[in-house]
């Protein structure tokens, strides 16, 4: 190219550049309804930060960090655990009372941190993961952040300074965004966005805006100056406390009545004027940090926590806000219980009708899933799956179904294989030791293996786009909360056996192990989805459905190819014959998986399939 020409590129760049600046400028008026267009290919993983890696023992909690969380408590001798430990069985300081696992877990501090998924981007990568989402990582007490006590800070004790971040918080009014610094911890999780980034991995986190935690500044400033405090209208306040008692008659609305999850006020427009102008600050920082018009630099979106809880209201003005930040960005609600106690999930329907969310996480998908793969006395039939998944489907947009996030196991459930191990029990429902004493806490056996893999590669074909739990691709199993945010296992750390019991019962003398087999089974899926379009964005189409031999086949077809899926769910090898026409000339397919050919012949495929066991074939 002559200098010239390349002159005049180069000018003609930097005249293009500041349109590209604005594309999502908040005057435009362009459509906000769609899904981000990079939403059906990703392949997403979650992180429980606290869980995930210490990647830097340096700036793992202290006691003190944890004041203001549950069970307010900590006893004496308390440290950071064990990493590779027994999970079940008490630590020292655990035993200087009868209160037992379920109690002191609450106390547990394992010290993953920001360094710790920095280190880990390139496991993620070679996995094939495009997407992360991240459980909250705002500044809070809680092992879990689901209480926070800043919104515009990351969590101290994932940074690499904590105590230089408690003197910079000291120097700012939380009040007023002008104000605001960045902290270490801060200034490390842009390098983890950025480094995210540069490995072609979007990067979403939680924002948990229904409630906060009993330590957050305006909270504070409510409990200590009561009806003159400048944020008493922030929150929804029962009584006031009467100086003139030796009691503290002050009381809130919580989340659920959690007095340590006090509640944003909402009207009826949702969460009120001041916290809401607060979080849309905080939205701002996070998207943009550094304000220059370019959202490169910040967050590619939003899961947003407990979602049904605030005024759909809210979430519109939410909604035009980020896209007019970033119009490629994702927001994903939990909507997820209508009735907890008659097993009712919501239809999200109208969550999802482009002027609030995006998506959902996707677990009536996952209870179908589980009722037809892993359960045994409440096992439903090869139609009854098809006419549910079908329905499920008819709810939705297409653009939603292509991209909503498609998981089995999260934060807030029993590890994967942990249900197929108790299979008939109901989902998200007393699937604990705690809850349900029958509840087998054993590793998974091979079977069980086998039966997680044929429901990951129903995962990876299916429509939606798939979601994975930390730890499910290695074999972590675990039951529900506490029990699914155990460490992470990594191939080069050796764990512990797990031989205990939360109550003390007999139990098998369990390997925990990194599963390298499984991790390479899962790679090998997402590759096969990644570079098939027809799985991620293809049209879905139900085939031969034969309830007597449990067999489950579909089509997904794009405009220039198609992947016919056959699932074998029994317990028996054997013969299937599926309908499939091909290109003139064409004479077989094959399994994408294994390279094994099958012959067409007068457009039918004959195939041999081994118990639990399925094939794509192309």
């Amino acid at each position: 190219m002559s200098q010239q020409n390349l002159s005049k590129l180069v000018l003609l760049v930097s005249l293009l550049l500041p349109l590209v600046a604005v594309t999502c400028n908040p005057e435009r008026t362009e459509d906000i309804s769609g899904v981000p267009s990079w939403g059906s290919s990703a392949i997403w993983y979650q992180i429980f930060p606290e869980r995930f890696n210490n990647g830097d023992p340096t700036n793992d909690p202290a006691a003190e960090d944890m004041f203001g969380s549950w069970p307010h408590m900590v006893p004496p001798g308390w440290k950071v655990s064990d990493w590779t430990g027994d999970w079940y069985a008490l630590q020292e300081w655990e035993r200087t009372d009868d209160k037992g696992f379920y109690f002191h877990v609450q106390n547990r501090r394992y010290g993953g941190d920001l360094q710790g998924i920095l280190d880990k981007l390139d496991y993620l990568d070679d996995l094939g993961i495009t997407a992360i989402y991240l459980n909250p990582i705002f500044e809070s007490p809680s092992l879990h952040k689901y209480d926070a006590t800043f919104y515009h800070h990351v969590d101290n004790n994932f940074g690499p300074d904590p105590e230089g971040d408690k003197k910079i918080w000291k120097e700012e009014n939380p009040a007023d965004p002008s104000t605001w610094k960045w902290t270490s911890a801060d200034s490390l999780f842009l390098r983890l966005i950025t480094q995210a980034h540069a490995r072609g991995m979007k990067i979403v986190i939680d924002g948990v805006f229904n409630h906060v935690g009993m330590t957050f500044w305006a909270f504070e400033d409510v409990k200590k100056n009561q009806e003159k405090s400048l944020f008493k209208d922030w929150f929804t306040i029962k009584r006031w406390d009467d100086p003139t008692t030796p009691e503290n008659e002050f009381d809130y609305e919580g989340w659920f009545g959690v007095r340590e999850l006090p509640e944003l006020r909402e009207d009826g427009n949702g969460i009120v004027t001041g916290p809401r102008e607060h979080i849309f600050s905080v939205v701002r920082r996070w998207m943009d940090p550094n304000g220059d018009g370019n959202p490169d630099d910040g967050i590619d979106g939003w899961r947003l926590d407990v979602a049904e809880k605030v005024n759909k209201n809210f979430w519109r003005d939410f909604r035009t806000l980020v896209r007019s930040i970033n119009c490629e960005a994702v927001l994903v609600g939990e909507v997820w219980w209508e009735d907890w106690d008659n097993d009712k999930m919501f239809n999200a329907a109208p969550w999802l009708q482009g002027d609030v969310f995006d998506g959902v996480m996707n677990y009536r998908w996952a209870r179908e899933a589980f009722l037809f793969f892993a359960a045994e006395k409440t096992k439903i039939s090869a139609s009854t799956f098809r006419r549910r998944l079908g329905e499920l489907q008819d709810d939705y947009r297409r653009s939603v179904n292509d991209a909503i996030w498609n998981l089995y196991d999260s934060h807030d459930t029993d590890r994967m294989l942990s249900r197929i191990v108790n299979p008939d029990l109901k989902y998200d429902k007393r699937v604990n030791p705690k809850e349900d004493p029958t509840y087998d806490v054993r590793t998974p056996r091979e079977n069980e293996k086998k039966t997680q893999k044929l429901m990951a590669l129903f995962q990876m074909t299916f429509v939606g786009a798939p979601m994975l739990y930390y730890g499910t691709e290695c074999g972590m199993w675990g039951a529900d909360d506490p029990d699914c945010r155990k460490p992470m296992l990594w191939s080069a750390i050796s764990h512990t056996n797990e031989s205990s019991h939360p109550f003390g019962k007999n139990r098998p003398n369990d390997k925990n192990v990194f599963d390298g087999e499984l991790l390479n089974y899962y790679r090998k899926l997402i590759s096969i989805r990644k570079n098939h379009k027809s799985l991620m964005q293809g049209e879905y189409q139900a085939l031969l459905v034969d309830d007597e031999r449990d067999v489950f086949s579909f089509m997904r077809e794009s405009d220039d190819e198609r992947v016919l899926v056959v699932l074998n769910n029994s317990w028996r090898s054997q013969e299937v014959m599926i309908p499939f026409s091909s290109a003139p000339g064409r004479q077989e397919v094959a399994d994408l998986m294994s390279q094994k050919k099958y012959p067409i012949e007068q457009n039918r495929v004959s195939l041999r399939l081994e118990p639990k066991s399925g094939v794509m074939l192309q």
